[in-house]
């Protein structure tokens, strides 16, 4: 009996290639139609591209690209002399495609079988992909994703990645990253509460807010709580969820400031996720069935004012905490508190900046941030009463007390 061991990359290849082209046929045979309008690609013209492709690929790399040139080419003439009506180019691609596919399948099977999934999935997905464009996003949607899509894949690579010593040791490339990632945590909190509605999406925003600013997510809890937007218990579920992304924010800034020291600052994330997750979810669970207004469509994504003065607290919290620094173990320790005030981010990020550079020690790094998140955890109560009220702003409050006692608890331990 033959083994598949015993196959060699050219019978492998003959295999995955007419494998792809069965499944992408079938999805395009489905969609061929009947009658003269019919398309004319369907089956059995999917699975002979395929193995063109593969045979082609086996004998030569010339005569390899000589049948992509052909098979696109009878693509070209296929669609001229099209007579449906609809003129898209989607069929003409896909068989153009398999057979590149197909040349794939012999130096790499197992991406053509996966590329071959992949262009299936795609091309059955139409009336969901034609409804995500056209009807779910909108117009403002679709500006910012583009404007996250171009900060991400153009900008940050053509940032230096060399350390500013006056910046703790970040990099520009390293401070445009945390930028995009304020940016892709507003877009989450969006898409959160557009997909999962208010009583769940306003809970999973506040979550995803805390990533962002953990204090502006409490205050705007709370007036959302006292004008009557939301029900109570959901805004103080809300607010206080936003504080556990305070803890897994350490994590997030770990990975990205210094990745090799990320283990290190695991356990301390999770005791202080413990607190305001346990809080979150029993308040969320109590709150009214009540829940305010689906979020409109055309909400804005991305807060890009909101995520530059959080990117300019950074860089000055970074240049704070670097020159108390000079000034010994005191003054790092009061510089940290006096930058916390304002937001726990831009300390936390000079700390661990400083430590993957040698400038501190880890443990003076972590008695740091642990100082900057109870200062910053003071601001947020106060500012939790006074955008909610009473009752918000001591549900709230109380949560973070708890929340840094137990996390001083573990550390003194």
């Amino acid at each position: 009996m033959l083994q598949i061991g015993a196959l060699s990359a050219e019978q492998v290849g003959v295999v995955v290639a007419l494998g792809a082209g069965m499944l992408i046929g079938l999805e395009r045979e489905r969609r061929k139609g009947e009658g003269p309008q019919r398309e004319s690609a369907g089956l059995r013209t999917f699975m002979v591209a395929a193995l063109l492709g593969v045979c082609a690929q086996i004998v030569s790399v010339a005569l390899a690209a000589v049948a992509l040139l052909g098979v696109t080419v009878l693509a070209a003439l296929s669609y001229l002399r099209s007579r449906s009506d609809d003129p898209g180019l989607t069929t003409e691609l896909a068989l153009v495609t398999t057979a590149l596919i197909g040349m794939l399948a012999v130096p790499q099977p197992e991406l053509a079988a996966a590329a071959a999934v992949l262009l299936a999935s795609l091309l059955a997905a139409r009336e969901r992909l034609h409804h995500f464009a056209t009807h779910w996003l909108s117009e403002d949607e679709l500006h910012d994703g583009l404007l996250l899509a171009a900060l991400l894949l153009i900008l940050l690579p053509l940032l230096p990645a060399q350390s500013l010593m006056w910046l703790g040791g970040l990099s520009p490339r390293r401070m445009l990253a945390l930028l995009v990632v304020i940016l892709a945590m507003q877009a989450l909190s969006h898409v959160a509460q557009r997909l999962l509605g208010s009583r769940l999406g306003l809970p999973v925003s506040g979550l995803l807010g805390g990533f962002v600013s953990s204090t502006a997510t409490i205050t705007a809890m709370g007036g959302r709580a006292r004008s009557g937007q939301a029900p109570l218990q959901l805004a103080c579920s809300a607010a206080v969820l936003s504080t556990a992304a305070t803890w897994m924010q350490v994590a997030l800034m770990a990975s990205v400031v210094v990745p090799g020291a990320l283990l290190a600052w695991l356990p301390m994330v999770l005791v202080g996720v413990v607190a305001p997750l346990v809080i979150g979810v029993l308040l969320w669970r109590r709150a009214s069935a009540t829940a305010p207004g689906e979020v409109p469509p055309g909400r804005q994504v991305l807060r890009l004012r909101e995520a530059a003065t959080v990117g300019a607290l950074l860089i000055a919290g970074a240049v704070v905490v670097n020159l108390a620094h000079q000034r010994g173990d005191l003054g790092l320790m009061l510089g940290t508190g006096i930058a916390a005030l304002a937001d726990a981010h831009a300390p936390m990020v000079a700390l661990m900046s400083m430590s993957g550079t040698g400038l501190i020690g880890h443990d003076a790094a972590m008695s740091g941030v642990l100082l900057a998140i109870t200062v910053n955890s003071a601001t947020r109560g106060v500012a939790a009463w006074v955008a909610g009220g009473r009752v918000y702003g001591l549900v709230v409050a109380a949560a973070l007390g708890v929340n840094v006692a137990l996390v001083w608890a573990w550390h003194w331990g």
